[in-house]
């Protein structure tokens, strides 16, 4: 099927920024020609990928229905993107000293008080644990993917992150999808074998090396069914290095059931995803009720945490048919998924 292009001229420009911590990072701002009447919304991707994440070459991107419905669309690029420096981060790290300069930078770009946040897995995370602590105080409503303050995977990845992840970290600081083009190492070349030797779901190397990166199953991150053979082939490209230090902090907070810190911010309390948020803001939890990297369980448990706070504030949507970023890749995501995110947004906060 023919990708059709958007319904009026885009324009975008990356507007950089510093971390708290002085990381050079941006921000893809995407926009019309036109005044956005309702305001900023920024988009948070997940782990080893990039902000371009959300803009598949599909029918209408979530970029497209966004401006479409009249929004200034914001693409941040945190510490997790491939389009910046490649380091050993950690959530925390992200919630203190990246999300909240964004959205600082967002609001100094705009003039406007307040951004609407999309968010996706560890940007979910991340985003997350940074809006409970009471660090985004600009930010009045949250639409999160996949998972945010509760991880749950599946028993054959919990044993993944126990016990085959630490002995990984103390021979690679990173794991990399890109090593289908090229293994530069030793360790890079084993994994590169056991990939091609358990991972026959499809000839796309990158697509199995995602699939043995963040989980267990053939696919992880989608159904190929939702994937048009363009976007397929689109994201051998899109995912690269993610760091061991997120995967054992991931290990630690599922074993605890939810987020963990594990650096000494003194913003970041220890039971952070357990206390009465920090935020006003409204969630609304997305789930794909096919979600192979993390199960619908996580959403529906942290919906279920804020609910305690503020009955009948918060949104649970668990969506059919789909898994974990075909939510926005998709090929019918546009007819499936993104009525419910604009829905949700332009509901009054």
């Amino acid at each position: 099927m023919p990708v059709e292009p958007a319904s009026s001229p885009r324009h975008e420009e990356v507007v950089p920024f510093l971390a708290g911590d002085g990381r050079a990072l941006n921000l893809i701002h995407v926009h019309a020609e036109q005044e956005a009447p309702k305001g900023p919304v920024v988009l948070v991707h997940g782990a080893g990928v990039r902000a371009n994440i959300f803009r598949a070459p599909v029918r209408q991107t979530l970029v497209d229905a966004l401006i479409d419905d009249g929004y200034d669309v914001w693409l941040e690029n945190w510490r997790a993107s491939i389009d910046v420096e490649p380091s050993e981060w950690t959530l925390d790290q992200a919630a203190v000293h990246d999300h909240p300069a964004a959205i600082r930078t967002i609001v100094r770009e705009t003039g406007h008080d307040t951004v609407k946040a999309i968010i996706h897995c560890q940007g979910s995370t991340s985003f997350a644990m940074s809006a409970v602590a009471g660090l985004l105080p600009q930010v009045p409503l949250i639409i999160t993917n996949a998972v945010s303050l509760h991880p749950v995977v599946s028993h054959a990845a919990e044993l993944k992150l126990k016990f085959a992840v630490p002995p990984v970290a103390r021979l690679t600081e990173y794991l990399d999808p890109q090593w289908s083009f090229g293994a530069p190492t030793l360790t890079a070349k084993a994994l590169n074998l056991l990939v091609r030797a358990i991972h026959h779901e499809c000839d796309n190397l990158v697509c199995r090396w995602s699939s043995f990166t963040y989980g267990v199953g053939f696919p992880v991150l989608w159904r190929h069914e939702n994937l048009n053979p363009e976007t397929h082939e689109w994201l051998q490209h899109e995912f690269a290095k993610v760091p061991l230090t997120f995967f054992l902090q991931m290990g630690q907070c599922v074993r605890a059931g939810h987020l963990l810190p594990v650096e000494d911010f003194p913003s970041l309390d220890e039971d952070l995803a357990e206390r009465e948020p920090q935020t006003d803001a409204r969630w609304v939890f997305l789930a794909g009720a096919e979600n192979h990297c993390f199960l619908p369980e996580s959403q529906r448990r942290s919906f279920e945490h804020l609910e305690r706070f503020r009955p009948g504030y918060h949104s649970l949507h668990v969506v059919p048919d789909y898994g974990h970023l075909d939510m926005f890749m998709g090929q019918d995501a546009s007819r499936d998924v993104f009525p419910l995110i604009l829905a949700e947004l332009d509901k009054p906060v």
